[in-house]
């Protein structure tokens, strides 16, 4: 029997109340169990002495009792010293009581359990777990590696173990279907299914925690290869059902693209042509298009986006391009006036801050087909807004939409007469991802790069200073405010000050700025303002009203204002290399030398001036996040901000980079010779990941 078809329920321990907890978990069988692992193992089977600790290190210690006192500092806090032949360590506790101070008598045993964290003076832990042995001389140890599972509230580890217990017992005569093909295993060297469990479930004590804990463990590398392959199919499956439903094939006018290219006072960049051509031929098909462009920050993609606009337009159909912030789609909308007006084609915007009779005419014109283009926030999506053939919708900067919300408006697509009819879809994204990694995240879409500037874009010039040089910044800023008369954006990195972060913080620094620059006009922006306050600062940065915007990373996708030509980025290690790059784009965008200064917060690790380095030496975003990934190994390359929030249980997009191509590889070999392997894959490791809805 496999253990999926046995239910939680022959468990004993499990009731409908334990049962209801562990549904909570989407645990219903026996398999389900299994596959719920451990988040952290702990080794309670021997004691480290306290001279051989290391910083950051879980580890077990046994000792006598010196004394315990109370400290006054930033924080109140109960200090106890603990001693072994080996050395002193502190106890610290920041939340107690005078009767566990009381509990701390001189002479009297002690086995804690916790992680170190060294100072200058002294070894300490923070809160570990204690057991007072009183006059027991012998330390308490268990036998093997304790693990410690995630669970819901209401549910005792003591329970978990219980029920682990049972199904690996359940494991000896019954089994784990194996999913991947015995040939792909024994290849790639991988253990059967059932030993993975095993051990991960019950690892001996001379297995690595380290190696099982950061994924890099062939067991774990077995459950993160079949996760990725799962993954990769339920994306594939996407896309093969994607392209059976019905399209309009738009016709591709040459004499329009010709009419808007000459239109143009420059000339398009090798990349953008390729990638016209790209879309040109996806739109001629009668299926849907579901291409994503990356390119960097300032590569082009909009006008891209207006070219595949036109070709709907002079279909006699309509196309949508939804932007994240007004801001944005006004300034999308200003630059498609000026390029589709001349042409005849009426273009019009929608966002939440136009007045009611703004918005009636603009959807009236929407509904009647007059309208030829549309513009807009996530107002599109709004139930009002009715397209009489919506058949190209463009999302620029992916990331920052829902999968419902991108749904909703692709469910306006199509004929109102016909609801089979799907519109294609471009998707734009300015976060530079590595090829094989967006291949792989976005493995239900067709990809186009653009790997080209426009000619004549002025480089922005990259330094890195300490914040100890804060006068002579101030020096530069106003220079390029009054003698030049240019703008400077001053980016902080937090809101308010804070006791626990070293940071500068966003509203410090504006009263700050006011104080020293009386003459001079200063705005200040953050993701506590509402979008109506948001909206009234950027605007008065872009018209020339603000001279320096002190802001935190809601920047990061914002408006191009050509006159603002500095940055300055406080406490630059706290931020990802794409993210700075991401910020650094917001300059450049005029034909003035720009520059940006990362003042940075001394002491600076290693890894952090490696880091700032990367960022001082290129303005290549693709070559940005390769070296991201070569410095971090692991992180937020494929965050939130580029994956759509993507679930994995056990896999790692940038720590299983390598076993990506293999994913690829297998992948397509399972679709062409296992085809009914696919559904089962699907059901096991993607069933409750809501990404994987994407239309």
């Amino acid at each position: 029997m496999q253990l999926a078809d046995i239910s939680v329920e022959t468990l004993k321990g499990v009731g409908a109340k334990v049962a209801e907890k562990l549904s909570n978990l989407s645990i219903y069988n026996l398999e389900d169990l299994l596959f719920h692992l451990p988040s952290k193992y702990q080794d309670r089977s021997r004691i480290h002495p306290i001279g051989s600790l290391r910083h950051g290190q879980t580890a077990q210690v046994f000792g006598v009792i010196e004394g315990a006192s109370i400290v006054f500092g930033k924080r109140r806090s109960l200090v106890c010293k603990i001693s072994d032949a080996t050395g002193i360590l502190d106890i610290r506790l920041f939340y107690f009581s005078m009767a566990q101070k009381q509990q701390f008598v001189h002479g009297e045993y002690i086995q804690i359990y916790g992680t170190t964290s060294y100072s200058t003076h002294s070894i300490s832990m923070i809160h570990p777990e204690i057991k007072f042995l009183r006059n027991k001389t012998i330390p308490l140890l268990e036998e093997g590696l304790q693990a410690v599972y995630p669970i819901t509230q209401g549910l005792q580890q003591r329970t978990f173990h219980s029920l682990i217990k049972q199904a690996l017992e359940q494991l000896t005569h019954s089994q784990v279907k194996e999913l991947l093909p015995q040939s792909i295993l024994k290849t790639l060297g991988f253990p059967s299914l059932s030993d993975a469990l095993r051990l991960l479930h019950s690892p001996p004590l001379d297995i690595s925690i380290e190696d099982i804990q950061s994924g890099e463990h062939p067991l774990i590398q077995r459950l993160a290869f079949e996760e990725l392959i799962a993954q990769h199919l339920a994306l594939k499956k996407i896309k093969i059902q994607h392209q059976s439903n019905q399209s309009f094939a738009i016709s591709v006018n040459r004499n329009k693209h010709s009419a808007l290219l000459e239109s143009l006072p420059f000339k398009l960049t090798k990349a953008q042509s390729r990638v016209i051509e790209e879309i040109y031929t996806d739109i001629a098909r009668s299926h849907p298009m579901m291409r994503l462009v990356q390119g960097d920050v300032g590569c082009g993609k909009t006008l891209i986006a207006a070219f595949a606009m036109l070709q709907a337009s002079s279909s006699g159909k309509q196309s949508a391009l939804m932007a994240p912030t007004e801001l944005l789609a006004e300034q999308h909308y200003t630059a498609f006036l000026q390029w589709f007006t001349p042409l005849g084609i009426k273009v019009v915007l929608i966002t939440g801050r136009m007045t009611a009779k703004e918005k009636r005419a603009s959807q009236d014109s929407i509904r009647t087909g007059t309208a030829r283009l549309v513009i807009g926030t996530h107002a599109l999506f709004q139930q009002q807004i009715e397209f009489e053939c919506l058949e190209l919708v463009v999302i620029d900067e992916q990331h920052r939409f829902g999968v419902e919300q991108r749904k909703l408006l692709l469910e306006k697509g199509g004929d109102r007469e016909s609801k089979i009819i799907r519109p294609h879809q471009l998707i734009m994204t300015a976060t530079p991802i590595p090829r094989t990694l967006a291949q792989t995240a976005f493995a239900d879409l067709d990809l186009s790069i653009i790997d080209e500037l426009p000619p004549g874009r002025k480089l922005v010039e990259t330094s890195v200073i300490s914040n100890q040089h804060r006068e002579r910044i101030f020096d530069r800023v106003e220079k390029a405010c009054v003698s030049d008369r240019r703008q400077v954006y001053w980016v902080c990195t937090l809101i308010e000050e804070s006791e626990e972060i070293p940071s500068q913080a966003a509203e410090e620094t504006f009263r700050a700025l006011i104080e020293r620059f009386t003459g001079l006009r200063i705005g200040l922006v953050h993701g506590r303002l509402n979008a109506k306050q948001k909206h009234h600062v950027m605007a008065g940065f872009k018209s020339g009203k603000i001279d320096i915007l002190v802001a935190t990373t809601v920047i990061e996708v914002g408006v191009d204002i050509p006159n603002a030509t500095l940055m300055i980025i406080e406490n630059p290690e706290r931020l990802g290399l794409s993210q700075l790059h991401q910020l650094r784009g917001r300059v450049g965008r005029g034909e003035k030398q720009s520059f940006c200064v990362l003042m940075y917060t001394d002491p600076l690790s290693q890894n952090a001036k490696q880091r700032l380095n990367v960022i001082r030496e290129s303005n290549d975003g693709f070559k940005i996040a390769e070296k991201d990934l070569e410095i971090r190994g692991a992180g937020e390359v494929l965050g939130t901000r580029q994956t759509g929030n993507m679930v994995f249980r056990f896999a790692d997009l940038i720590r299983d980079q390598d076993l990506l191509p293999k994913v690829q590889k297998y992948a397509d070999l399972i679709l062409q010779r296992h085809p009914e392997l696919v559904d089962a894959l699907c059901s096991r490791w993607v069933k409750n990941n809501p990404q994987l809805a994407r239309v």
